[in-house]
């Protein structure tokens, strides 16, 4: 390969491709994992927390064996099925399911607890997988999961990920162009659940935990990831709800998608159009997305 090539917004240059190349050839018993987390080290690609981009790494090994351009070692590990693909659902968690219906300054004292990564993140799963119409799905990129108990009683689960790689109605509020969106998208998130157990009755009380919730999302998103985030969103299924806990919030309606997804052929609706809904996490959010 004798041009530059760009994969996953970074250039590599013929240089690179033969440093690939040395590595094979300097460790011929190490597998592809082995040599990947070698040359992260080596072209200091890491993830903003500091952890080198090992999967997206292997990603352009694979690519660079298409083309013809080196040749790998064999798999040492053949796996039988993708694991991200055909995972088991969550098993049941049994809770107590007796109502809890007062009004918001009646309730228990209420706790928010990040869950990501602790004991409670099975249950957080457990109960989105049984109690949410979407049910449980295993969020991709850097993501945290929130659960909300009244003293001791699990009350509401949320959970916030990775912001989608390109959504107009968002684009556009905030203003950034292409390129900067694509430096910078790892500053936002993006709300992918939100359960209120259905035993539980409480007025406001949905508002009330997103307001609680974003004030310490950042900070959380800084410990996990050693890096903030400055803006969230959210898709609300219109021919379901009508978004009235994030409007009495204060979030920020944006538009509609397409309905199309994100890996649509044929520009045609394939799905519900969704409202979508934003929040600003800092006052100067577009200086900061747009921040070069």
């Amino acid at each position: 390969m004798e041009n530059a090539f760009t994969f996953r917004n970074r250039t590599f240059s013929s240089a690179d491709v033969a440093l690939v190349r040395q590595v094979i050839a300097e460790h011929p018993d190490e597998g592809r994992c082995a040599l990947s987390r070698r040359l992260c080290l080596a072209w200091n690609w890491t993830q903003p927390n500091g952890q080198p981009k090992d999967m997206i790494c292997r990603g352009l090994l694979l690519d660079l064996e298409r083309k013809g351009a080196i040749r790998l070692p064999p798999m040492k590990k053949i796996p039988f099925k993708n694991p991200f693909l055909h995972r088991s659902p969550p098993e049941k968690i049994e809770i107590d399911q007796s109502p809890i219906e007062v009004p918001l300054r009646e309730l228990s004292p209420i706790t928010i607890h990040q869950v990501r990564r602790s004991p409670l993140e099975k249950l957080c799963n457990s109960l989105i997988e049984e109690h949410h119409y979407l049910e449980y799905a295993q969020p991709v990129g850097e993501h945290l999961k929130y659960m909300v108990f009244s003293g001791d009683r699990p009350v509401a689960c949320i959970v916030f990920s990775s912001a989608a790689w390109h959504l107009g109605p968002r684009d556009h509020f905030i203003g950034w162009t292409p390129a900067l969106r694509e430096k910078n998208r790892h500053l936002l998130a993006y709300n992918t659940r939100f359960l209120i157990l259905p035993w539980v009755r409480v007025p406001h009380l949905a508002s009330h935990l997103l307001a609680q919730c974003l004030k310490r999302l950042s900070s959380d998103w800084q410990t996990l990831y050693s890096h903030p985030v400055h803006w969230v969103e959210t898709f609300v299924d219109s021919e379901r709800f009508k978004g009235t806990c994030y409007q009495a919030a204060n979030w920020i309606f944006l538009g509609k998608t397409t309905g199309r997804g994100k890996f649509d052929q044929t520009r045609k609706p394939n799905r519900s159009i969704k409202d979508v809904y934003g929040y600003p996490l800092v006052r100067k959010f577009r200086e900061r997305l747009s921040n070069g």
